[in-house]
């Protein structure tokens, strides 16, 4: 449907009160009201519509969700009418529990407000917030459903195989496939679990391969399922046990001469390096990342993700803009242009970093624009998507701090806390410490959530 221009928006509001008052007139339910305006103004979404035929603002319906809360022994939410708004025209929806609110205020049905999630087939999936079905978004997986078959097809290969062969290679090989490229699918506590008994189960075979190539190739996968138990490590806020993970992985790569698998375990060290506050650690480590760089894409990961944050922390700011350009002309000469997946790059993780680069440097209007692109590039409500919206929060902070934090608490709204990681906790720190000292609504409210968030789960 194409942009709604202000005077069709204001005849839809008349239609809209002139259907209402007919049907109340007529002492027709809400619900009849509701398919009459609907068929009079299809553009009205039902969500809309249903706020219309009871004839309340957009005012009176946060006021109305907030005297629900009260009534439940809650803190009113930070909704406003600007969120509201979004909510009914799009793109955004309100997520599980200001759904279930808007039910209860309405008086109607999650179906009835358009707000039951389906699968792509079409099959009800049930209401908002139940554990037995969740809400679906695409490319997102939400449980950990598959992972256990992975873990169990590689053991089975290794009791017919126990030190190794062709088979274990391609299973392990496609263990580290899987968990890389579904990494942002599941929840981070979830997957090292499966990571680490994948690896565990390669103990007999590394200690004695069946011949040295294959040894080299079990090495090497279980340098890429290091790499992966030292990310997840760090986005559980375990950094000493990030840091034994990145080092096993690092040294695979090394011993078995794969510079890719090196070139990405320095860059996630210097990644951990930054977020201890170790600067020249991290620029070492960056550097070898760099030295060991294969291909465009590898290039454009290594001068992005590690020499450009850090070269911005460092304060350099001369320095950082030549690796930002680094990576932009590498990333553009790939001939792929971007590679997913936890060992892949592409434009929406550059501008994350470019956003955050800006940050430092302090130059949030730049950061703004840059990581409002990244977040534009994410599918909704993964870890990137996430992360992007919160450094926009970030850079908005000095000069619309509620909407920063209305920002944030959207976040906090559409993201599950056992979903969330630690690089994003720290990001919402550094936002209510920015914001310690405004007194409105959305900043309290945000103060207060993430103090009560749970510890992240390891």
């Amino acid at each position: 449907m194409g942009q709604i221009t202000r005077s069709r928006r204001a005849q839809i509001q008349r239609e809209a009160t002139a259907v209402r008052m007919r049907g109340q007139r007529e002492g027709f339910p809400p619900e009849r009201i509701v398919t009459a305006m609907c068929s009079t103004c299809p553009e009205l979404s039902p969500l809309e519509a249903w706020r219309l035929a009871l004839g309340w603002s957009r005012a009176q319906t946060v006021a109305q969700i907030a005297d629900l809360y009260l009534s439940d022994g809650l803190k009113p939410p930070a909704l406003s009418e600007a969120m509201l708004c979004r909510f009914e025209h799009g793109p955004d929806r309100p997520g599980p529990e200001y759904a279930r609110m808007l039910a209860r205020a309405y008086g109607a049905g999650l179906d009835q407000l358009g707000l039951r999630a389906r699968c792509v087939c079409g099959a009800d999936l049930g209401g908002y917030g139940q554990q037995t079905a969740p809400l679906i978004v695409p490319g997102v997986e939400m449980t950990a459903a598959g992972l256990p078959a992975v873990r169990e097809s590689l053991r089975l290969a290794l009791l017919d195989a126990p030190y190794g062969g062709p088979v274990v290679v391609e299973l392990a090989e496609a263990a580290v496939e899987h968990y890389a490229l579904n990494y942002s699918r599941h929840v981070p506590a979830h997957l090292f679990d499966e990571v680490h008994a994948a690896r565990s189960l390669l103990g007999d075979a590394l200690a004695a391969p069946v011949n040295a190539t294959i040894g080299a190739e079990l090495r090497r996968a279980a340098g890429w399922l290091s790499a992966l138990l030292g990310n997840l490590a760090y986005h559980l806020a375990d950094h000493s046990g990030a840091r034994a993970h990145l080092a096993v992985a690092a040294s695979f790569g090394e011993h078995i001469g794969d510079a890719r698998l090196t070139a990405w375990a320095y860059g996630a060290q210097s990644m951990l390096a930054r977020a201890r506050g170790d600067l020249p650690a991290a620029l070492r480590h960056a550097e070898v990342s760099a030295a060991h760089a294969v291909g465009q894409l590898g290039h454009a990961q290594a001068a992005g993700w590690a020499m450009l944050p850090t070269l911005a922390r460092l304060g350099h700011a001369a320095d950082a803009e030549r690796a930002l350009a680094e990576a932009t002309t590498a990333l553009e000469a790939d001939p792929a242009g971007g590679a997913p997946g936890r060992f892949g790059f592409d434009v929406a993780e550059l501008a994350l970093h470019e956003a955050e680069a800006w940050l430092a440097l302090g130059r949030s209007e730049r950061a703004l624009a840059r990581a409002g692109a990244s977040a534009a590039s994410c599918v909704a409500y993964t870890p990137g998507w996430a992360a992007a919206t919160l450094v926009v929060a970030q850079a908005e902070a000095g000069t619309q701090p509620g909407d920063a934090a209305a920002r944030a608490l959207d976040v906090l709204e559409r993201v599950p806390a056992e979903r969330l990681r630690s690089t994003a906790r720290t990001r919402l720190g550094v936002l209510t410490a920015a914001l310690g000292g405004v007194d409105v609504a959305s900043a309290r409210d945000l103060r207060e959530r993430v103090r009560d968030l749970p510890p992240v789960a390891q």
